[in-house]
C-alpha cells in the first residue's frame, strides 16, 4: 500500500494534465493486468516521491513526468512487437523503449494494454525457471 500512496501523492503533486494523463495511463495499466504489482524506485531527495513502476515478472514499465511529456519507459520494449506504432522515444536503444505523451495527445487504450500484457509476457518468457528440486530416486 505504501507505493500506491506514494503514486497518488506525485499524482497530486503534479496537477494539471500531467497528473491526469498519470492517472489514465494507471488505469489502464491496471485493467490490462489487475495483479501487475505497484511499486515506487529511485527514491533520492532530489526526488523524494520515487518513479512509478509497475511489475509483473520484472518491470514492465517506469511513468515519468517531464515538463513538456509523461514518459512511459518499457524495460524490455526493445524486445516487443508494436503494431500500433505507440513507442516514439527511445528507439535506438539495444534493450528499451519509451512512450512520451504530450499535453492533448491521446493514447490509443486497447493498443496499450495489448502493450502492457506483450511485455508482461516477454517478462514471464524471459524469467529464469523455477528450480524443481530433486525427486527421490
Amino acid at each position: 500500500m505504501a507505493a500506491t500512496h506514494l503514486i497518488d501523492e506525485r499524482t497530486r503533486s503534479l496537477g494539471g494534465w500531467r497528473a491526469e494523463t498519470l492517472v489514465e495511463v494507471r488505469r489502464l495499466i491496471h485493467e490490462a493486468d489487475p495483479d501487475i504489482m505497484e511499486e515506487c524506485k529511485w527514491i533520492k531527495p532530489s526526488n523524494p516521491l520515487g518513479v512509478p513502476v509497475w511489475s509483473h515478472a520484472g518491470i514492465v514499465c517506469t511513468g515519468e513526468a517531464y515538463k513538456q511529456v509523461v514518459k512511459l519507459t518499457f524495460a524490455r520494449g526493445a524486445s516487443l512487437v508494436d503494431p500500433w506504432r505507440l513507442f516514439n522515444a527511445s528507439l535506438d536503444g539495444n534493450t528499451r523503449r519509451a512512450i512520451d505523451i504530450r499535453e492533448g495527445e491521446v493514447l490509443d487504450a486497447e493498443a496499450f494494454k495489448a502493450l502492457i500484457k506483450a511485455a508482461i509476457a516477454e517478462n514471464l518468457r524471459s524469467s529464469p525457471p523455477k528450480s524443481q528440486g530433486r525427486g527421490r530416486t
